[in-house]
């Protein structure tokens, strides 16, 4: 069966330690630039970093499922992986210095197995552009969060 890919990238004048501090602090600063596509959104465990277990509601396409992530990488300033939990899921946060001074390149990856049947069909069909959309959302709100700390 194939790996879906959900992308998006952007670069942001802000300085990569400031976007990976607020993108890794799931209590204080992560919740503030989510888009609407995630609701719901609590912190079970941790909530900086490393073993941070979130919870949440998300929908898409009219669908709306509970999922549970973990943070399982982290390399300071440069990635943040999470999983879901119970689902070969992975998403992955990069922030990359930009040819602009002070400015980062961000972006959010999703690599999953869909489902199988009709219901995967529709998600190998679907799913990737729409969940790119919202990554692409979530990082105009990071964006704006970012420029308002400043």
């Amino acid at each position: 069966m194939s790996t879906l890919i959900a992308t998006a990238e952007r670069t942001i004048a802000a300085p990569a330690e400031d976007l990976f501090s607020y993108v890794a602090d799931f209590r204080e600063h992560h919740p503030h630039f989510l888009p609407p596509a995630f609701h719901d959104f609590t912190v079970e465990a941790g909530g900086v970093g490393l073993g941070t277990v979130t919870s949440s509601s998300f929908s898409m396409g009219g669908r709306t499922q509970r999922l549970r992530t973990r943070v399982t990488r982290v390399e300071d300033a440069r990635i943040i992986e999470e999983e879901v939990v119970d689902r070969p899921m992975r998403t992955t946060f990069h922030f990359e210095p930009a040819t602009e001074p002070g400015a980062t390149t961000v972006g959010i990856e999703t690599t999953w197995q869909p489902e199988g049947g009709l219901g995967g069909m529709l998600e190998r069909l679907f799913a990737p552009r729409m969940l790119s959309r919202v990554y692409a959302e979530e990082l105009a709100r990071l964006e704006a969060y970012a420029a308002s700390r400043s």
